[in-house]
């Protein structure tokens, strides 16, 4: 089933400003809140689609790349969307701060408030992965070697004894409107709730070591240079028995073809051809993206003929079919000639059939021009 669009599931339009984005994210959340709907599935999944769509709407960047390619540009990520497996947990301790106070923590024992743990998320971590146009054409199936933190084994943890697990330090003062109550970082546990109690020898200060790792990245058809796919939880671990793993983030690079040329889903290929070929016809064998295929290029063929070999180009990123390949016809002038072919040329010089003659059908370049980009 196709998921719905992000837009629809806020309510708001493309222009939508950030603040409006925020303000109908703030609604859905309330509207849908676990505490307000206990043992509801259908509202518990209505509240996660609504944190996955401000998750995207809310960050420029993503955004961006959801305008241009929709879901489309979340995909190939463990987890299948923009979330990579994004739970409960996930969303209030990213957007605990929408909610303002107005069902006073989160979720599941997460979330900021109330006593309750915090859950810390380990940072993300960024590759790069180049790509020939065959692989984007196809999609592919990438293993990259990173160095990525995790727990050192033996490692122990214990509840702060500062925060008692929240995460927090309670303040409260006496100022001119009363008692105020604020909440602050645990200066102790950095918001994680656990200190270390056991630290294995060549951990760091949070029972962390540096491990090689081989993650298989699977990359869908149709992607392009600067598109950035995301791996679920294979980025840095975080300290802590009730933390998460970070996510790798793989910006897709473009491997420039010796022959052939992109232009968005559409491919460019220049094909010479001898003098007698133009004159007599020929078949060839082209190779595309996805193959070989045959050609026939009839007699008479003019030099600047677009050949379009339709759904032969690159797939669509949001799989709405195929680029073309368009096959640029030159036909090759020789630069030296026998004593008998310049003989030969110059006998034609006033023959009729020598002379340019363009009728309707032969059209300029600029026709040419318009057809490819219509």
């Amino acid at each position: 089933m196709a998921k719905q669009d992000y837009y629809e599931v806020l309510g708001v339009s493309k222009s939508a400003s950030k603040s409006e984005i925020k303000k109908a994210y703030r609604k859905m959340a309330i509207k849908y809140h676990p505490d307000k709907n206990p043992d509801d599935k259908t509202a518990e999944e209505k509240f996660k689609l609504a944190a996955e769509a401000y998750e995207v709407l809310s960050d420029d960047n993503k955004k961006a790349r959801y305008d241009q390619y929709g879901h489309a540009a979340f995909e190939g990520a463990q987890g299948g969307g923009g979330f990579g497996g994004m739970n409960m947990e996930d969303i209030f301790s990213q957007f605990g701060d929408i909610f303002g106070g107005g069902f006073g923590g989160g979720f599941g024992g997460f979330g900021g408030g109330g006593g309750r743990t915090a859950r810390v998320k380990g940072s993300n971590m960024r590759i790069r992965v180049k790509l020939t146009l065959e692989e984007i054409a196809n999609g592919v199936e990438k293993k990259v070697k990173v160095r990525r933190k995790v727990k050192a084994d033996g490692v122990e943890y214990k509840t702060c004894p500062t925060c008692n697990g929240s995460g927090q330090e309670i303040r409260i003062s006496n100022t001119i409107l009363g008692r105020m109550q604020t909440a602050t970082t645990c200066s102790t546990c950095g918001g994680a709730g656990e200190v270390i109690s056991n630290r294995p020898s060549g951990a760091d200060s949070q029972g962390l070591v540096v491990k090689e790792e081989t993650v298989s990245i699977s990359i869908p058809a149709g992607v392009s240079e600067g598109v950035q796919l995301k791996v679920g939880g294979k980025g840095n671990e975080a300290p802590g028995r009730n933390s998460v793993s970070g996510d790798l983030l793989v910006l897709i690079e473009e491997i420039e073809h010796e022959t052939l040329k992109r232009e968005g889903n559409n491919i460019h290929y220049d094909l010479y051809i001898s003098y007698s070929d133009a004159v007599l016809g020929v078949s060839k064998e082209i190779q595309t993206v996805t193959g070989k295929v045959k050609i026939k290029i009839d007699a008479g063929t003019q030099s600047g003929k677009i050949l379009r070999l339709k759904g032969k180009g690159l797939p669509s990123l949001e799989r709405y079919g195929n680029g073309d390949f368009l096959i640029h016809i030159n036909v090759w002038t020789p630069q030296e000639l026998t004593k008998e072919q310049r003989q030969f040329f110059e006998n034609m010089v006033d023959d009729e059939n020598f002379n340019p003659s363009p009728n309707k059908s032969d059209k300029s370049f600029f026709d040419k021009v318009k057809d490819m980009f219509s």
